[in-house]
């Protein structure tokens, strides 16, 4: 559609990184498909990091689609909206695919919703830093990379402090996801101006959005975009190495600053924002539009047509399984996110929530591997994109020295999985990572 740069510059932080196969191809051609609505929802209290919502609900209550249903419980909290207009049928404890277990509205559709009118677009030209936070903090937006961090939270600038560079990330590096990729082809005018709003909120001196090359399409769409729109934003195509999207690495490719340890974007005068997240907010701005529905993508091998799907909030697996052909096989992995740092579960009537990019079901070729001793062999080193020695944290914490592992900087680990996938015995890295920290919190 649009004439390609001739050898474009494609940058890319220098520290570790692997690269794993994409597996794209599954879905990224599939455009964005709104599902039919589900016969029950399940809506959880835990959507995003921090305290759980307070839930204002009871069984047997009537809600209507984008009524707040759960209030923030604190500072680190976000509000939750009714996805639909419907009937309270059951208040009850889920677990989530990531483990957490909370309180959830399990909620029946009216059979004959009608939508509540999200005219607009709105003048939100007008509006105050002060005002346009209160509406993303009000509307319950949160990153929607993976995350899911408070967005009011996130853009509330300390005093004393400014922005210099405000990143879009688009470069979803974990293999299978494309939601973020087809967001972008089909709605790179709604994520522009979705920039131009927080920009409004944070005041930043450059705005930048980081694409990777296996997207080039979205790279030049974007470009043309922005010209389109006249908007002062620069688009930065990378080189294709997961993780390429973690925070850190991004900003290191994009404007050359470092987070350093324990410390956050917003320290390095940088605020990085997740494509759908943006997009999210240009639809609060613009039509008064809660964070209830998002794009997942449905993908893996054991998926009969992968592809991405527009689902309210609180739609079952079965039932997103269900809208892309089903199961051609029985799976062996059932993963939440992406295969690196996504999350195995079990059970297909698992709600997703505001930070559930995808949904992946694997069938296993070939028989896992055989866990063996470490063979010191400094691949894992070698691949850390923060530079940590983990095969010395692991044997910390396999020998229960967890203040020592804590000491050796494990809580700047990112849980990436580039050390596990480059290590040739097979240990459980990240999962010993993980346990470290938890116990290392506990020992102090």
């Amino acid at each position: 559609m649009f004439k390609e740069e001739r050898m474009p510059r494609y940058l890319t932080f220098q520290k570790g990184g692997v690269h794993p196969d994409d597996m794209k191809s599954l879905s990224k051609d599939s455009p964005i498909k709104r599902i039919e609505m589900p016969s029950e929802l399940i809506v959880s209290m835990s959507q995003h990091l921090g305290a759980p919502a307070k839930c204002l609900k009871q069984k047997g209550d009537s809600v209507k689609k984008g009524e707040l249903i759960g209030e923030a419980s604190s500072f680190i909290s976000a509000n939750i909206h009714s996805p639909v207009t419907g009937t309270v049928t059951d208040v009850r404890k889920v677990t989530l695919a990531n483990s957490v277990c909370c309180d959830a509205l399990v909620i029946s559709p009216a059979p004959s919703e009608e939508d509540p009118s999200y005219d607009g677009p709105a003048d939100y030209s007008s509006k105050t830093p002060e005002e346009l936070l209160a509406m993303v903090k009000d509307l319950g937006l949160v990153g929607m990379g993976g995350a899911t961090f408070p967005m009011n939270v996130k853009l509330s600038v300390p005093i004393g402090k400014t922005v210099d560079f405000l990143v879009l990330n688009g470069v979803e590096c974990e293999p299978y996801l494309t939601a973020d990729y087809r967001l972008m082809m089909e709605k790179p005018e709604n994520i522009l101006k979705g920039a131009m709003i927080i920009a409004q909120i944070v005041k930043p001196k450059q705005i930048k959005i980081g694409i990777e090359a296996n997207k080039m399409d979205a790279v030049l769409l974007m470009k043309h975009t922005v010209e389109k729109l006249g908007f002062p934003i620069e688009v930065v195509p990378l080189k294709m190495k997961y993780p390429q999207g973690d925070e850190k690495q991004l900003l290191k490719a994009t404007t050359g600053r470092e987070i350093p340890s324990g410390k956050l974007p917003l320290d390095i005068g940088s605020i990085v924002c997740n494509v759908g997240t943006v997009n999210a907010t240009y639809e609060a701005a613009a039509f008064g539009k809660p964070l209830m529905e998002r794009i997942v993508t449905v993908s893996g091998n054991c998926i009969k047509n992968p592809g991405n799907f527009l689902a309210p909030i609180g739609t079952k697996v079965s039932d997103l399984i269900a809208a892309a052909g089903g199961l051609s096989e029985e799976p062996d992995k059932l993963i939440s996110g992406g295969p690196m740092m996504g999350f195995a579960f079990w059970d297909m009537d698992t709600p997703i929530a505001k930070g559930t990019s995808g949904i992946l079901a694997l069938k296993f070729n070939e028989k896992p591997a055989k866990q063996t001793h470490c063979i010191h062999c400094g691949k894992c080193v070698a691949a850390c994109p923060i530079g940590l020695e983990p095969t010395r944290l692991y044997n910390l914490i396999d020998h229960g020295r967890y203040a020592e592992a804590m000491a050796s900087d494990l809580m700047d680990c990112k849980e990436c999985g580039c050390c596990a996938f480059s290590c040739p015995a097979h240990l459980p890295l990240v999962q010993a990572f993980k346990t470290g920290k938890k116990l290392g919190r506990v020992k102090k």
